[in-house]
């Protein structure tokens, strides 16, 4: 069965995660996910991804998860914002700043996928994925 929002799918996934404690999970492979996956290792969320077996007709990511010396997840929390039926756009000047700066808001822009931080620093808006803490 297809899942009609893919990115919230993998959010799910990690959130289910790492509310188990789980030190990796297994997501199906995109290209947006892959950029994501890649910012979440540069911001230190997680700590690595690679692209799972060829073998199997459906290609997966392998996700390495991050936790604190004492067992205690870097992900907090996470939360959707832009959805299929509610579509969310910022403009360069209205990029949120979540938590204060303590968390960081993701955003599909004209110039790839990027941290809420670095749209800023670049002069663009663009569609607001979700924020992670």
């Amino acid at each position: 069965m297809p899942v009609t929002d893919p990115i919230a799918d993998m959010l799910t996934r990690i959130r289910n995660a790492v509310q188990v404690r789980h030190e990796s999970l297994e997501i199906p492979a995109s290209r947006m996910k892959s950029s994501l996956l890649k910012l979440m290792v540069e911001e230190g969320f997680i700590s690595s991804f690679a692209a799972g077996d060829e073998e199997s007709a459906e290609k997966k990511l392998d996700v390495q998860l991050r936790y604190y010396e004492d067992k205690t997840p870097v992900i907090q929390g996470l939360k959707r914002v832009s959805k299929p039926g509610l579509r969310v756009y910022v403009g360069k000047n209205e990029v949120p700043r979540y938590f204060g700066g303590l968390g960081v808001a993701f955003m599909s822009t004209s110039k790839g996928v990027m941290t809420g931080q670095q749209a800023r620093r670049q002069g663009v808006g663009g569609e607001l994925l979700f924020y992670i803490w």
